[in-house]
């Protein structure tokens, strides 16, 4: 039986989530008027690291209150709709519930035994997202934590697959000047080192340029190598651009490679009925990665590795110890341990399966076009304003630009469009970052939030112009 002591425990935690739950939903409530950024000070993380760890327990009152107040409060506000940085992912309240459940729960997802019904949800998502992806019932994959992970288990299974172990020291990957940095750390994780891994130029658009590609790839093999894996970007992080998609493929199956499309981001638009035929191609990719926890709006962590054929997963992570020999799969079932490198993995499936049953795909889908005319709202201010430059044109509700007008340097240009950035930020009203592009420095907007409104991208754009004409006017009155 549970004594007092436990007991009383567990009625203050009750006592203490649903406190927290209704202060956390009024915040939600009152989110537009949050600053974008709260950062913490030095006296606040002084203030933390006084806590310590106590030898005896304190009141779980006073502690959820510390951790609301002083931990929770400082932080980028992703959820805000004028959060522009990166590619964040404004969570649903949706997956917000279905991540506590499951986390209340505690289910041990590695197994069909130990998990049968978690683990029958995520083969069905995981069949309906290859579905989507256009893949056919040979296909596969599962959840991981996020797209660098997913990016290194289709990795792994490309080397697995096209390397002999006896050959390995000879694999060359590619990638574009653009592609996301978690696929080089992949890549020299599963031993492929820098001078094996060739970064092919972009076009004026940034998406990989295909006689560059060809002409590395024939001169690898001229050189004795053995080319393997090309990682196309189907919604690069800094322009939202997608690789030339048949073309990589059919460079592929010329040279017996793998293709691996980074999807992270962008390959969410499958979901559109407006949009997805940008993605035309992706189907012929041997391996997707794919964020839920970034356009399909769920909470931290949800990714998927996606394969056109799931033995490559099996092949190269099935693991059968002798402790695990009772929990082996049976027919039509699937340990999704044997398929990752976790053996030890939370049921990250669910929220997403829980968002997509209340909202259904239709609507998620409506909501990540929203994200295509936002972008296209600011570009089009951006137009009425003097001196702005247009770097990379809206594309997957990501757009990039510069302040630039005429006689300042590249240096003073690169200055100017750091200290807008700041004083966006600072004053609390969008968070809009800068980036580099062709060597400059650009103000980037990657807006994916479904409650942005046209107002908030244009006037976003209208406070840009005011600090870079308020900063301009010293720089002109200098020179």
């Amino acid at each position: 039986m549970m004594n007092k002591q436990e007991k009383t425990l567990n009625n203050e935690v009750q006592h203490a989530v649903e406190e927290f739950v209704q202060i956390f939903c009024s915040e939600k409530q009152k989110l537009p008027a949050n600053r974008i950024m709260n950062e913490a000070c030095e006296n606040q993380i002084a203030k933390l690291k006084k806590i310590g760890i106590p030898s005896k327990g304190r009141s779980i009152d006073k502690v959820v209150n510390e951790m609301i107040e002083d931990i929770y409060k400082y932080r980028a506000e992703s959820n805000h709709p004028r959060f522009f940085g990166f590619v964040p992912g404004p969570a649903s309240m949706l997956s917000w519930l279905g991540d506590i459940m499951t986390a209340a729960y505690n289910i041990h997802a590695a197994t069909w035994t130990t998990s049968p019904a978690a683990s029958c949800i995520e083969q069905e998502l995981i069949s309906w997202l290859c579905t989507q992806v256009g893949y056919t019932e040979k296909s596969g994959g599962l959840f991981v934590s996020g797209g660098s992970m997913a990016n290194m288990t289709a990795l792994t299974a490309a080397r697995d697959t096209i390397l002999k172990e006896e050959t390995r020291h000879l694999g060359v990957a590619y990638v574009s000047d653009q592609t996301h940095s978690s696929v080089a750390k992949g890549l020299r994780i599963i031993g492929i080192p820098n001078d094996r891994i060739r970064k092919i130029p972009t076009d004026s658009l940034f998406r990989m340029d295909i006689k560059e590609l060809k002409a590395a790839i024939e001169l690898d093999i001229k050189n004795g190598l053995i080319p393997f894996v090309v990682i196309a970007s189907a919604g690069t992080t800094n322009t939202g651009s997608i690789d030339p998609l048949q073309e990589i493929a059919s460079l592929c199956q010329r040279h017996s490679m793998w293709m691996h499309v980074d999807g992270a981001y962008g390959a969410s638009i499958l979901l559109t009925k407006k949009y997805k035929h940008l993605l035309n191609g992706i189907e012929k990719a041997d391996s997707v990665s794919w964020d839920a926890h970034k356009w399909l709006f769920q909470t931290y962590d949800c990714g998927m590795v996606l394969v056109k054929d799931k033995r490559n997963l099996l092949n190269s992570f099935h693991a059968n110890p002798e402790y695990l020999k009772d929990l082996e799969a049976k027919k039509d079932q699937i340990n999704y341990g044997d398929m990752g490198m976790e053996l030890t993995r939370p049921a990250r499936g669910l929220k997403l399966w829980l968002t997509l049953q209340v909202m259904g795909s239709d609507a998620i889908g409506d909501a990540i076009e929203h994200g295509f005319q936002l972008a296209e709202w600011a570009e089009d201010e951006l137009k009425k304003k003097k001196d702005w430059e247009i770097i990379s044109h809206a594309q997957l509700a990501i757009v990039n630009f510069r302040f630039a007008p005429s006689g300042i340097t590249e240096e003073q240009a690169d200055e100017l469009n750091q200290e807008i950035s700041k004083a966006i930020i600072d004053s609390g009203y969008a968070g809009v970052f800068t980036t580099e592009l062709d060597g400059k420095k650009v103000l980037r907007i990657c807006a994916i939030n479904p409650y942005a409104t046209e107002s908030d991208m244009r006037n976003t754009i209208r406070r840009l112009n005011e600090y870079a004409q308020e900063f301009y006017q010293p720089m002109e009155a200098i020179s």
